[in-house]
């Protein structure tokens, strides 16, 4: 990442010459949210906040997420976590190796798009594996 989350989002806001309140509106969440990510106050926000902002933005999601560091820059596709089993692993190629044609509105989506949307799934599944497992261990009766 070439500089936290909350600067670049500040930057890209400046740019476009919003104001907090602006961007917030414009965005569906909170100006004080907004605030507290720019400044560092608040980590990373999710995927979802992240693809609001985008759209707010008409800035690429897939860019804001490799910036927010769900996806890696350098490679595409986001490291294997050290909590994944193998069991998560597999799933996770299973998935991204389905040969079935990835269309939008009918229309097969070239090399290029199948790429982005490959590396935006990929911050997706692992989050989701994540939170998944967290809730699991947080139930009273759950099996470790």
């Amino acid at each position: 990442m070439e500089q936290p989350f909350g600067p670049y989002l500040k930057q890209l806001r400046e740019q476009q010459s919003y104001s907090i309140n602006q961007l917030a509106e414009a965005a569906g969440i909170s100006n004080s949210q907004i605030s507290r990510i720019e400044n560092g106050v608040r980590g990373v926000p999710k995927p979802a906040t992240i693809r609001k902002l985008a759209d707010a933005l008409s800035v690429p999601y897939a860019d804001m997420m490799k910036q927010a560091g769900y996806i890696e820059a350098a490679n595409g596709a986001q490291d294997i976590p050290e909590w994944a089993t193998y069991k998560d692993r597999r799933d996770f190629k299973k998935m991204l190796e389905d040969e079935d044609d990835l269309m939008f509105d009918g229309i097969p989506l070239d090399d290029e798009d199948k790429k982005r949307i490959k590396d935006v799934l990929t911050g997706l599944f692992w989050e989701a594996k994540q939170m998944n497992k967290r809730k699991k261990n947080d139930e009273p009766n759950s099996r470790q």
